[in-house]
């Protein structure tokens, strides 16, 4: 062995400049990776690879938990526990490579072919898209590699000052670089953000428009959320770990499949189509009995119908798979699209403005009566006409149901849970739905006594959720107030309580209330 292999064998780092290492190299891959994606598909930049392939790979009950106890906060969270998952890893490379670095560089390699495989299982990148996650795997390695060359050994022996200043020069500037690598990345991604092409669109007119909403249609004042969502408030439930940019002007729908002829519309060829306005509640499958993932919206757009006519549906055809610009897809029954009482449509307007990006931009499907998961796919470019055989759709394949009509339920919206109040006269108002079948009754009670039916809010449609309160007599003590809805069909929503999953929850929702 020689003198330079027994400096190389008794050289040791300390636990700190091995852990900067670590953390540098990282920093350094996730910055390449983020530059070189800005330029082959911001989705394919590896921190955004992986956390997606976590969405679409968790099991159904961590979804289901993340979905009840973070909301729509579980997207943040998901990245933030990613990011902190990264840095153990970082720190690990360094600390295992305090002596040599070959154990730190194989941590790399094996991060660096995660972020690859993760971009590569993408149906929705090219593959020019894996020179980012390959970009990220050469600068972290190599950044590794030459920091952990440059770092000072405890003890010192004849690492000089010059050496010292080399280390700390030379980490500055990687991190400086994967600094300026990461904002450089995200300016270039984001340089075709589609609210500017939003923006641009200019006034939505429809050539036919949603009945007016009576002054009635909700107890707001009584404590109901407004018949009408504003769009900042409707609610987002999907896999986008990053939402799509498409600007209108590249925007392009592609009807293909089991059709006479394959169709092809820009979004200029829908908004100069008579634009059809309705108004139309949605609900996310996902909702627990009582809970805030429904939403009323007055859409603007062109009848699916149509469209799909236009192209002409073959005999056999069961299902219509949307396919959105993040590679998502969506299943939805052949009938329920093409049923022109059902008022399927392709939106491109929400609240008498262009989609909010976050809901859909350019254009997404609405569909009344069916849950989110089989009717709503938002940034949709692909509508292929097919079979129920050929094709299973994102959420099918994750144990939910294939076709999901939206049951009927209800929630108690005032007073909240284990709230304090006065006893003697008490006001309970809330919300009721039956997409495409319509509520005709809501009734409440107080602890087991007898159903007592409330005021109903005046019926928009059959397609949007109704509005109802109702007084009663509360004694000091602690009770229990359950509402139930009844539909038009004469069905009365069931006390069984169900899971969300295969196909929506059920039950009576109830409040707990503490009079005194």
């Amino acid at each position: 062995m020689d003198a330079q292999e027994v400096q190389e064998e008794q050289r040791r780092l300390s636990l700190p400049v091995a852990a900067l290492v670590g953390v540098l190299a990282l920093a350094a891959a996730l910055g390449a990776g983020h530059l070189v994606a800005a330029f082959v598909g911001y989705a394919a930049s590896p921190f955004v690879a992986v956390a997606t392939f976590v969405i679409d790979h968790s099991p159904q009950a961590l979804v289901k938990w993340a979905e009840r106890t973070l909301g729509t906060a579980d997207k943040l969270v998901l990245k933030i526990g990613l990011g902190v998952v990264l840095v153990l890893f970082a720190l690990a490379a360094g600390q295992l490579s305090r002596r040599r670095p070959l154990a730190g560089q194989v941590l790399v390699v094996l991060l660096g072919a995660a972020g690859i495989a993760a971009v590569y299982v993408r149906t929705d990148l090219g593959q020019l898209a894996l020179l980012a996650p390959v970009a990220a795997l050469v600068a972290g390695l190599a950044a590794f590699t030459g920091l952990h060359r440059l770092a000072p050994p405890v003890p010192p022996r004849s690492y000089d000052g010059e050496s010292r200043r080399k280390f700390l020069v030379t980490g500055v500037g990687v991190a400086a670089g994967a600094g300026v690598a990461g904002l450089g990345g995200q300016l270039i991604g984001t340089s075709t953000n589609a609210e500017g092409s939003r923006e641009a669109i200019g006034p939505l007119v429809p050539a036919r428009t949603a009945p007016p909403i009576p002054p009635d249609a909700d107890f707001a004042k009584l404590g109901t959320p407004p018949f009408l969502t504003p769009a900042a408030d409707f609610y987002r439930i999907d896999t986008a770990l990053v939402v799509p940019q498409l600007r209108s002007e590249k925007w392009r729908l592609r009807i293909h499949g089991m059709v006479d002829r394959e169709l092809t519309f820009s979004y200029a060829d829908i908004r100069s189509r008579p634009l059809v306005e309705r108004l139309v509640t949605l609900t996310c499958v996902s909702n627990e009995v009582g809970g805030p993932l429904i939403s009323t919206g007055r859409f603007l757009g062109v009848d699916l119908a149509g469209l799909l006519r236009g192209a002409g549906v073959r005999p056999g055809a069961e299902q219509l798979a949307a396919t959105s610009a993040d590679g998502w897809t969506c299943g939805t029954p052949i009938g329920a699209a093409l049923d022109p009482a059902r008022g399927a449509m392709l939106a491109i307007g929400l609240n008498g403005e262009p989609l909010p990006v976050e809901h859909g931009f350019p254009a997404r499907i609405v569909i009344p009566g069916l849950y989110g998961y089989v009717s709503a796919t938002k940034w949709v470019t692909d509508l292929e006409v097919t079979t129920w055989d050929a094709r299973q759709a994102y959420w099918l394949g994750r144990g939910w149901a294939r076709e999901a009509p939206i049951k009927t339920e209800s929630r108690i919206d005032t007073p909240g849970g284990f709230a304090r109040v006065t006893a003697g006269r008490l006001r309970v108002a809330g919300t009721a739905w039956a997409q495409h079948t319509g509520i005709t009754k809501v009734e409440v009670r107080l602890d087991q006594g007898p159903w007592r039916e409330t005021t109903l809010s005046a019926e928009v449609n059959r397609d949007t959720w109704r509005m109802w309160w109702a007084e009663l007599d509360v004694p000091p003590g602690s009770h229990q107030v359950f509402v139930r809805a009844t539909d038009r069909s004469g069905y009365t929503q069931t006390e069984a309580r169900a899971d969300p999953v295969p196909d929506g929850a059920t039950g009576w929702h109830s409040v707990t209330l503490d009079a005194r």
